[in-house]
């Protein structure tokens, strides 16, 4: 699923495309905006949002195997709540 196809699926429930993509769109940059502020967005039955921190490291060139240096970054990680996960395992068990 795509972000259109969510709209459209939050459309369906609202009954209205334009208030949809304006919700979608303000929860998302909300979430975006808190996390880059370093803040952590929880969410209760769904997940945790938040900036972690990357030390600077020596990593292999898998072609050539000459060390790089990679250098320090802060990036966002989720963290699935337990509703969600058992919610995606009983989805996998279905797969089979």
């Amino acid at each position: 699923m795509n972000k259109r196809e969510l709209v459209e699926a939050v459309a369906g429930r609202l009954g209205d495309k334009k208030a949809a993509t304006e919700a979608v769109n303000a929860v998302l940059d909300v979430i975006q905006q808190a996390v880059a502020g370093g803040d952590k967005v929880s969410i209760t039955g769904f997940g945790a949002f938040e900036m972690v921190h990357k030390p600077a490291r020596t990593a292999r060139n898998p072609s050539t195997g000459e060390p790089i240096e990679v250098p320090e970054s802060w990036v966002p990680r989720f963290r699935p709540g337990t509703d969600f996960k058992e919610l995606v395992n009983e989805g996998g068990k279905r797969q089979k």
